[in-house]
C-alpha cells in the first residue's frame, strides 16, 4: 500500500457571481499537493486565499450552487479499502467517507454545535452515526474520548480524587461519584464550556469514528495563547498515538511551525510555495511567503514598526494581460525593502522617562466591579468579582498593555475606565477629574475625549449604515459639525487618514474585508478628535499580514493625534510590540505591571512565564525541538 493517503490535483473551485463580468470567481486555481500517511501539511494564507474552500473540496462540502469543482482530482487511499477518487464518488458513497475516514474540524465550535441539545448526546450521536453499536456502548465510548481529549480525568485518576475528596474507603460510593461526575459532564451544553472545551469536544468528535484522516480549519484561530498552546499539543499527540494524518489550516505561520511537517503557502487561490516546514522557515522563496513571515512580531526583537506583505511583494500586469506577483524591484543596497529600525534599551528608558514627566492622564484607584448571582426568588446571593482591587496609572502619550487569557478582567476594566460599566467600589480620574460620580451631560461631555475600538468590526458597525454615515454619526450626535458639506470633508479626511478611499463612504459594512472594516471603526473611533482610544481586542480576529497593518497605522495615529492607548489582548508578542508599559492580569487581579522589555524578558511570575511561553515562536531551534521530539515519540510508539 502507498504511503500516500491523499493526492490533489489540479483542483479547481469557481463560484458563480453575477456581479462579475464572466459570470464567475475562482477561489481556487488549479491547487496540486500530496499528504503522506501519518504526516501534517499546513495550508497556510490570508483569508480568501482559498484554504477553506480547497478542505470543503476534499470533504464535498462545496455549496452548489453557487461553488462548483470545475476540475481536477482527489485520490484518496483509505486505511482498508480501495483507491477512489472522492470527485468520482455518488453522494451517498461520499458519505461512507466524510466523517468516516475523513473528519473535519470547523473554525467556528460553538456554530457547530446545536445549542439545544447536550454536548454527550451530541458526541453519542456522532458516535452511533458512524458505528454500529447500543446506546450503552457508544456512551462509555463518549467517556473514553472526553477522556482522550482531557475533558475528562483518566478512570482511576478521577477515582483516586473522589476518594480523597469523599475521605472514604468504600468503592461502591467512590465509583458512584465518578460516575455522577461524568454524567455531569455529558449532561452539560454548548453554552456551558469554554472556548477551548469546546474545542476539545469538536476533537473528540471529530475523532469519534477514528478517521484516518483529520482536516482541522482554523481551530485555534479564537482561542488565548495557553488554551491555542494546549490545543496544539492534544492534536500532536493525538496525531502520533493514531497514526493519523492531517490538514491543519491557518493565516498563521507560528502556529505551522507549532505542528506541520509539510506547508503550502496559498495566495489568491493558488498554491505560490510548498516544502518542508523547516525548508520553508530557513530559506523562503517566494516574497509572499517573505512577507507572511516577516509580519508576525518577533520575541526578541522591538521594531518601530512591523514589515508587511506589500514591502516584499507587488502585482503587475503580465504579458497576457493577467496579474503576476513579483518581489519588490530591488534598491542600490541590493533590497527592496524599507530599512526596519529597532528601538534600543536606551530610547525605551528615555521614553518611559518622558512619559513620567508628563504625568499621568488616568489614574484607577482600588477599582472592584462585580456581576451578581441571583439566587432563590431573584436575591443576589454573591458577586462575582471581574475586576478585584486594582490599582494603576496611565500616562499621557502613552500606550499601555493589558494583557491576560479570557476571563480575567481585561475587557470589564477597560469597560469600567470609560464608566460603560459602572464600578461597585474604588475611582477613576481623566485629566485630575473623578469619573464614576459623573452623571448625564457631564459624563457625555467627557465621552468626547475618550473611545473604543472593539474586537469584531462587523457587530460594531451598523449592517444597514453606510460606512460614512457610521463614522459622522458621532460628530451628529455631539454637534462638532453641523454643516453637511463640512461633515462630507471630515468624513472624507478620516477615511484617507487609516488608509481607505475617501470615494467608497457610501459602501456598507459588508462590501469590505476585515481589516478594512477595523480601520472604519478606527477611523470613527478618531472622529470627535479623542485623547483617550481602548483598543479592545482590535486585531486578534485579523490575519497576521493585516494585522502588522492596522498596528502600524495606530502606532502613526498615536504619533500624529497625540493619543494615549490601553491596548487590550491575550497575545503577549502583539502586546510588546506596541506597549510602552505591560499590565498582567489573572483572575481580577494584577499579576504584575512593568515596561514592555522586562516584563518580556526577565517576568517576575509564573502566570506571566506561561503566557510567553505558550506563544507560538515560530523559530528553526522550536522546529527542530519539535521535529526530534516526535521521532523520540514515533520511536517509542
Amino acid at each position: 500500500m502507498s504511503d500516500t493517503i491523499l493526492d490533489v490535483q489540479g483542483l479547481t473551485v469557481e463560484f458563480a457571481m453575477a456581479e462579475q463580468d464572466d459570470g464567475s470567481v475562482r477561489a481556487v486555481d488549479n491547487v496540486s499537493f500530496r499528504l503522506e500517511r501519518g504526516q501534517t501539511i499546513g495550508i497556510v494564507g490570508e483569508s480568501g486565499s482559498g484554504k477553506s474552500v480547497t478542505s470543503l473540496a476534499v470533504m464535498g462540502l462545496v455549496p452548489s450552487p453557487p461553488g462548483k469543482v470545475t476540475n481536477g482530482r482527489v485520490i484518496f487511499q483509505p486505511s482498508n479499502g480501495p483507491v477512489v477518487d472522492l470527485q468520482q464518488v455518488s453522494k451517498r458513497q461520499m458519505r461512507r467517507y466524510r466523517g468516516g475516514q475523513i473528519a473535519m474540524i470547523f473554525q467556528e465550535p460553538m456554530s457547530s454545535l446545536n445549542p439545544v441539545y447536550s454536548c454527550g448526546f451530541q458526541l453519542i450521536e456522532a458516535i452511533r452515526q458512524h458505528q454500529r453499536m447500543s446506546k450503552r456502548a457508544a456512551r462509555a465510548q463518549a467517556i473514553a474520548q472526553l477522556i482522550e481529549v482531557r475533558l475528562l480525568p483518566p478512570e482511576m485518576e478521577m477515582f483516586e480524587q473522589v476518594r480523597l475528596e469523599l475521605n472514604s474507603d468504600n468503592s461502591a460510593v467512590v465509583s458512584r461519584e465518578v460516575k455522577r461526575r461524568q454524567r455531569a459532564m455529558l449532561d452539560r451544553f454548548p453554552h456551558q464550556l469554554s472556548g477551548g472545551q469546546i474545542q476539545r469536544l469538536m476533537i473528540a468528535m471529530a475523532l469519534s469514528s477514528n478517521p484516518s484522516l483529520l482536516i482541522a480549519d482554523e481551530p485555534t484561530t479564537a482561542l488565548d495563547v495557553t488554551v491555542q498552546s494546549t490545543i496544539l499539543d492534544l492534536m500532536r499527540e493525538l496525531r502520533d498515538r493514531r497514526g493519523m494524518s492531517m490538514i491543519f489550516i491557518t493565516h498563521d505561520l507560528g502556529i505551522i511551525a507549532e505542528i506541520a511537517d509539510q506547508v503550502a503557502v496559498m495566495y489568491q487561490g493558488k498554491i505560490v510555495e510548498t516544502g518542508a516546514v523547516l525548508d520553508i522557515f530557513k530559506a523562503p522563496q517566494h516574497p509572499y511567503t517573505q512577507g507572511l513571515l516577516a509580519c508576525r512580531p518577533q520575541p526578541n526583537q522591538r521594531l518601530r514598526q512591523l514589515p508587511t506583505v506589500s514591502d516584499y511583494m507587488e502585482e503587475v500586469v503580465g504579458p497576457a494581460g493577467d496579474r503576476v506577483i513579483q518581489a519588490k524591484p530591488q534598491d542600490e543596497h541590493g533590497t527592496g525593502l524599507p530599512p526596519v529600525r529597532e528601538i534600543s534599551p536606551r530610547e525605551m528608558q528615555i521614553r518611559l522617562n518622558e512619559l513620567e514627566e508628563k504625568g499621568p492622564l488616568i489614574t484607577v484607584e482600588n477599582l472592584k466591579v462585580g456581576y451578581p448571582v441571583q439566587g432563590v426568588f431573584g436575591r443576589v446571593e454573591r458577586y462575582v468579582m471581574a475586576v478585584n482591587d486594582v490599582s494603576f496609572r496611565v500616562y499621557q502619550g502613552e500606550t499601555f498593555g493589558l494583557v491576560g487569557e479570557s476571563g480575567c478582567g481585561k475587557t470589564t476594566l477597560g469597560r469600567a475606565l470609560l464608566q460603560l460599566v459602572k464600578p461597585m467600589a474604588g475611582k477613576v480620574w481623566f485629566e485630575g477629574r473623578e469619573l464614576t460620580h459623573l452623571r448625564g451631560g457631564q459624563m457625555r461631555k467627557r465621552r468626547r475625549e475618550m473611545q473604543v475600538i472593539f474586537q469584531d468590526p462587523y457587530s460594531s458597525l451598523n449592517p444597514r449604515m453606510s460606512i460614512g454615515s457610521a463614522i459622522a454619526e458621532p460628530l451628529k450626535i455631539h454637534g462638532v459639525i453641523r454643516r453637511q458639506k463640512n461633515l462630507r470633508e471630515r468624513v472624507e479626511y478620516l477615511l484617507e487618514r487609516v488608509g481607505l478611499d475617501p470615494h467608497c463612504l457610501n459602501r456598507f459594512p459588508h462590501e469590505f474585508s476585515g481589516g478594512q472594516r477595523q480601520r472604519v471603526c478606527i477611523a470613527r473611533a478618531l472622529a470627535l478628535s479623542p485623547k483617550f482610544i481602548v483598543c479592545d481586542e482590535s486585531v486578534s480576529a485579523l490575519d497576521v499580514s493585516v494585522q502588522a497593518q492596522v498596528l502600524n497605522l495606530l502606532k502613526e495615529l498615536q504619533e500624529e493625534f497625540k493619543l494615549t492607548y490601553i491596548f487590550i489582548s491575550h497575545d503577549l508578542g502583539v502586546v510588546k510590540f506596541m506597549s510602552d508599559r505591560i499590565m498582567v492580569m489573572n483572575e481580577g487581579r494584577i499579576e504584575e505591571i512593568g515596561p514592555a522589555e522586562e516584563i518580556y524578558q526577565r517576568p517576575r511570575r509564573d502566570y506571566t512565564r506561561q503566557l510567553i511561553s505558550a506563544i507560538p515562536e515560530g523559530t528553526l531551534e522550536r522546529i527542530q525541538d519539535l521535529q526530534s521530539e516526535r521521532e523520540k515519540q514515533r520511536a517509542l510508539l
